[in-house]
């Protein structure tokens, strides 16, 4: 008898929303207790599941967490190459599209970023980690780096290098995420964003002109 289509639709659609439910459960146990000590009887009590659950879709803790890191970085990936096609085709729109996408409450959430900077303190460890992190921050600092590069041909600012440039504003946003997720009561998000149209207002004077 051939299987129903339909049937199996359901049931990898089913499989996708479970995992789905255990990554986001993980997420939130690790904004409480860290990595090292989240469990999966956390994860499986935070999701409403049995432990057996958690162990059928993923098998192995290290899997979980490996699989978590994949996922809060595929949706900073969505949302980049969204923002950077979306936004107005001049280089320097485009470099502060990016960096107000870095901004916005749904990347720069305290769970995520806590769970993304306990990530970054196992990289060394752990290779997995390494990885994934590593292919992010090449993939994005490559077109940042592009991008100011494009600014300063196109306006002529010889004195400006663009790796600099690059490396600063990765610095920033660094830096107000680790604002953001460490002192929340005083974390002024349009604050943030005019130091970053200072910054490059006062690199690119002809392109980035502060509101």
């Amino acid at each position: 008898m051939a299987a129903n289509p339909g049937k199996l639709n359901r049931r990898a659609l089913s499989k996708e929303v479970r995992r789905r439910e255990l990554i986001d459960a993980t997420i939130k146990c690790i904004s409480k207790k860290g990595l090292g000590s989240t469990t999966l009887a956390d994860v499986a009590s935070e999701a409403g599941l049995s432990q057996g659950i958690v162990n059928l879709h993923f098998k192995s803790k290290d899997n979980l967490l490996a699989e978590t890191l994949r996922s809060i970085a595929d949706e900073y990936h969505e949302q980049f190459m969204q923002t950077l096609e979306e936004s107005a085709p001049d280089p320097a729109a485009q470099l502060l599209a990016l960096m107000e996408m870095d901004l916005k409450p749904a990347i720069c959430d305290r769970k995520k970023l806590a769970v993304w900077f306990a990530f970054l303190g196992e990289v060394k460890a752990v290779p997995t980690y390494r990885k994934i992190c590593s292919e992010r921050n090449q993939k994005y600092d490559r077109i940042m780096l592009d991008l100011a590069t494009d600014v300063i041909r196109d306006g002529g600012y010889e004195n400006v290098d663009a790796r600099a440039v690059a490396d600063v504003l990765s610095s920033l946003t660094d830096g107000m995420w680790l604002s953001c997720l460490m002192n929340p009561g005083i974390f002024d998000r349009h604050h943030a964003l005019e130091t970053v149209r200072h910054y490059l207002g006062a690199v690119f004077p002809g392109h980035c002109k502060e509101e």
